[in-house]
């Protein structure tokens, strides 16, 4: 059991205390409720791009990693499709440094031409390096592109292309800036070796007083696949590979944790289904997975796999269809499920044993609504039955909901 406190100060920044005496650090996170599907279509690529510029520093702080580090502590931040989490690592003696730092940022950073010219040369040249001069790097854009037909999830979190990064402009983001970077669009952890009525003091104290504006966010449909969709490429790669999702539940609906279970029953692991059969006994493939993307909206369950150079593609295809199939027509044994279960539930265990993955959990379901959902993940994958995990496989893993991506080698 995950034990925290919760408030919300004046400017609607909801923050969240975690106590752990066992460690001698404090975790400042700070989530925003800004991902890449909340950006316009001709303007993508803006959330990771400010992602960046917010180590660009503030007037109050020129170099924002400098007094941090002058502190002892580490800082880093990621961006998705759904929210952008910032998180620093401090001793508990140096936590105001962490505060401060944060609170100028949010509401203070220094946008500015240099700063701005930096950083999109810099995620321009992340965009190159592993979208389009890497192997299969484009698999992303031409995946989502295909089975989304509304949803922002069409693009991935590094945008579109390189023009829309390109031509940012310094109104551009600091329009982005101040329509979510905003106290009641965030929500702050502060976790560690801290006690609750000083974590909260200082929350006020560095936070309180920032003025906070009204943040709106679009509703997003997605329309039911009611046929079956396919695109084939041909590029320079060591081999071929396959491709096959199909929309699925998003991370609050109950059958999320279903189609994980699925997922790893596939592949996690040698012993698993796909890998077992298809790789090491049948020798179709070289290497193969399946996992589910775990959206706040509509998700996607993905098999992919490089086949192997002797084999054609639609001798794999079948291959993979025939164990969806299997899914479908047999119900899990008892044996095979707790072993599925064991391995989840382990490395659950190992991940909340880590201070930092706690206070990124906290905010993360705070922003589904409810921190408190972090104390029933376990309970909710140990309810999965097998009974449905076939029922699941029924519904979804059909012909026309699938997508199929035939990534050929030149």
């Amino acid at each position: 059991m995950i034990k925290f406190d919760k408030f919300v100060l004046d400017n609607q920044l909801t923050v969240i205390h975690h106590y752990d005496d066992t460690t001698p650090f404090v975790v400042v996170n700070t989530l925003y409720n800004i991902g890449a599907k909340h950006e316009k279509e001709d303007r993508t690529g803006f959330a990771h791009l400010f992602e960046h510029l917010m180590f660009g520093g503030t007037k109050l702080f020129p170099n924002f990693d400098h007094p941090l580090q002058e502190a002892g502590g580490e800082n880093n931040a990621f961006t998705n499709n759904d929210y952008t989490n910032y998180y620093n690592v401090v001793p508990k003696e140096n936590i105001e440094i962490a505060l401060c730092l944060e609170a100028d940022r949010m509401t203070k950073l220094d946008i500015n031409p240099k700063s701005l010219d930096v950083q999109k040369k810099v995620v321009c040249e992340e965009f190159k390096e592993h979208y389009i001069n890497q192997p299969y790097g484009d698999v992303w854009h031409l995946l989502r592109n295909m089975c989304y037909e509304k949803h922002p999830y069409q693009w991935p979190t590094i945008g579109k292309n390189l023009q829309q990064i390109e031509d940012a402009t310094l109104d551009d983001v600091t329009q982005f800036y101040q329509q979510y970077y905003q106290p009641n669009n965030a929500i702050l952890v502060i976790a560690g070796n801290i006690e609750k009525e000083l974590a909260f003091e200082l929350a006020k104290k560095y936070f309180d007083a920032l003025p906070s504006n009204p943040v709106t966010h679009n509703t997003f449909d997605e329309p039911e696949q009611e046929q079956a969709k396919s695109l084939t490429v041909h590029q320079k790669v060591p081999l071929s590979a396959f491709y096959l999702a199909f929309k699925v539940t998003e991370k609050k609906h109950k059958d999320f944790y279903t189609a994980d279970t699925i997922s790893d029953i596939l592949s996690t692991g040698t012993s698993s289904r796909l890998y077992e059969n298809l790789v090491k006994t049948k020798k179709l493939f070289v290497e193969i997975d399946a996992y589910i993307t775990a959206n706040n909206d509509v998700g996607l369950f993905i098999i992919e796999g490089k086949i192997a150079s002797d084999i054609e593609m639609s001798v794999a295809e079948e291959a993979v269809w025939e164990e969806l199939e299997k899914i479908k027509n047999q119900l899990i044994d008892d044996i095979e499920m707790q072993k599925i279960k064991n391995k989840m539930l382990t490395y659950m265990q190992f991940s909340e044993a880590n201070l930092l993955n706690r206070a990124i959990a906290l905010a993360y379901f705070q922003l589904l609504g409810d921190a408190s959902q972090i104390n029933t993940e376990v309970q909710k994958y140990e309810e999965v039955t097998p009974q449905q995990i076939q029922n699941f496989a029924k519904q979804y893993f059909t012909t026309e909901r699938s997508n199929t991506l035939y990534y050929l080698k030149k």
